[in-house]
């Protein structure tokens, strides 16, 4: 199938099954003319990429460890368990991310609780000098 068909068959756009082609995501086959073709299991391995984006993974950690990965029932897990120390640092750094924005909220939400209610308080502080 061609880049199109494969777009049209997983939602994801032409220019970014390039740029899963640049990244060595996919592997189209190359035709004499030039175009790319693809197979079914490209189909697989897009869904694939887009699982493990959602995860949080880089492409680049995607491209080590997708080969290593096995899609049992549509869920995928990995292959060998060499796989699980980088998963696992990968899990710890969406964890200290989640706690960074935690944090930022909560500052954030001490501040609008600081603020005065409407209607109170001066109403020339609020003008642009």
């Amino acid at each position: 199938m061609r880049i199109g068909d494969l777009s049209t068959r997983t939602g994801v756009s032409v220019r970014m099954l390039r740029y899963y082609e640049e990244q060595g995501l996919l592997q189209p086959a190359r035709l004499p003319s030039g175009y790319r073709e693809y197979c079914d299991d490209d189909v697989h391995t897009v869904r694939n990429i887009r699982t493990l984006l959602a995860a949080g993974l880089n492409t680049q950690t995607i491209a080590a460890v997708l080969p290593c990965m096995v899609d049992a029932d549509g869920t995928l897990a990995p292959a060998c368990p060499d796989l699980l120390p980088g998963l696992q640092r990968e899990r710890d750094r969406i964890d200290q991310a989640v706690a960074d924005l935690l944090a930022a909220r909560a500052a954030l939400d001490t501040i609008m609780g600081a603020a005065p209610s409407p209607g109170a308080g001066d109403p020339d502080a609020c003008q642009a000098a």
